[in-house]
């Protein structure tokens, strides 16, 4: 009997995080041919390549494809999803997976569920039915349109879904596979594994300050780019900065993701670091393995910024966290989450009523660390002929 085959795209260096999980455990299934079609921002040193962490963790990128167009615009953003369309195309057509699974709501994303959809491919996506702000709340939204199999983290997103007019046969409540890592690292390091500060700062370098992790307070800072916001991006990074420096703490930066408005950041952060010397207090990084950024999480005083990782993971790891403008407006958060406009001034309150707690209640508001098993059980015992690839909204 013919394998299924299994297709994974994965796009950007937080996309692997996402299904990490669900890779593991279809890697092992007997009936299963699992491929990994890797490109996008995850093929980029600029932006942090994980192929090197794939394949450490005995993972085969079958497929690369190369869809970024530089620039960083709402423009060049469009055109890397046609493009992206153009080299996905053409990576199912010569494959021919039985479905492909896509995560979540970037650009890429939406290349592969067009791509799969006029190819006739069957398509599943994970973390659909959330609410956010910026144009990933659209994609996402979109991609559930294309999809025919759905892996919502929670009741709340999978009712959405439900009310998009998607079958609820076909709409499984898993949980998010990232909790299912989160909880192993958390574990793990509350258990005595945890980073070894000195080769920390060897291994990954990074530019700026040097403190100490385990005996210092210091903030973990992720600010993205909102693409609905694209002109503000530069002023909205430079109040978050104004905050840092206000509260005179060690902090640890990522730079931001590949969306429009990234170059605006990425500008900002260096004209900041030049004007203001910020050596003494700030370091940055690109990239970080998502099992040093959890205990990172779990190390830090509080993180700030709009990333997602501060409320999905945010929320079972109990850090104190700042979520600063509108990227996340809407998005599902636990007890831990404070949210404030992008200025300094509330930046700053908000930071300083978050050092006042150590750690909040874990939460399972995204999973209970079960969600690859329950995924790649469905993805590789369904049977495919049950679920027509012509879809048809149910009311």
């Amino acid at each position: 009997m013919a394998k299924r085959k299994i297709a994974v795209v994965l796009g950007s260096r937080a996309n692997y995080a996402s299904i990490k999980s669900v890779l593991r455990e279809l890697k092992n299934k007997t009936n299963v041919e699992l491929q990994i079609y890797l490109g996008a921002s995850a093929l980029l040193d600029k932006y942090g390549k994980i192929e090197p962490i794939l394949e450490a963790d005995g993972l085969c990128v079958n497929e690369r494809f190369y869809m970024l167009i530089e620039g960083e615009t709402p423009e060049t953003m469009a055109m890397s999803t046609g493009l992206g369309i153009i080299k996905l195309s053409g990576i199912f057509q010569n494959n021919r997976p039985d479905v492909v699974v896509t995560v979540g709501d970037r650009f890429e994303t939406m290349s592969t569920a067009i791509s799969a959809a006029y190819l006739n491919i069957h398509l599943a996506h994970t973390m659909g039915g959330e609410v956010s702000g910026t144009i990933d709340e659209s994609i996402r939204h979109a991609v559930t349109k294309f999809a025919h199999i759905h892996f919502p983290a929670n009741e709340k997103a999978a009712e959405r879904i439900r009310k998009m007019g998607e079958n609820p046969a076909h709409v499984f409540v898993t949980g998010c596979p990232r909790i299912d890592v989160v909880k192993e690292i958390i574990d793990a390091n509350r258990a005595g594994d945890g980073i070894e500060e000195e080769l920390f700062w060897k291994k990954y370098g990074g530019v700026g300050g040097f403190f100490s992790i385990k005996k210092e307070k210091f903030l973990l800072v992720m600010q993205h780019p909102v693409t609905t916001e694209f002109e503000a991006n530069r002023k909205h990074m430079s109040e978050t900065l104004s905050a840092l420096q206000k509260l005179k703490m060690p902090v640890i930066m990522l730079w931001p993701n590949a969306d429009a408005g990234s170059d605006e950041i990425s500008k900002e952060i260096r004209t900041f670091r030049e004007k203001y010397k910020t050596n003494e207090w700030l370091h940055l990084f690109k990239n970080l393995p998502m099992d040093i950024f959890i205990r990172l999480m779990d190390l830090c005083a509080c993180m700030v910024g709009n990333s997602s990782s501060a409320i999905r993971e945010g929320a079972i790891v109990g850090v104190p966290a700042v979520n600063v403008g509108s990227r996340q407006s809407g998005r599902c958060r636990g007890l831990n989450v404070m949210d404030v406009d992008n200025n300094a001034g509330e930046i700053y309150d908000a930071v300083k009523a978050q050092l006042s707690k150590v750690k909040y209640p874990a939460d399972n508001l995204y999973g209970d660390g079960n969600a690859g098993v329950q995924i790649a059980k469905i993805l590789s015992e369904t049977d495919l002929t049950s679920i027509p690839v012509q879809k048809q909204i149910m009311y």
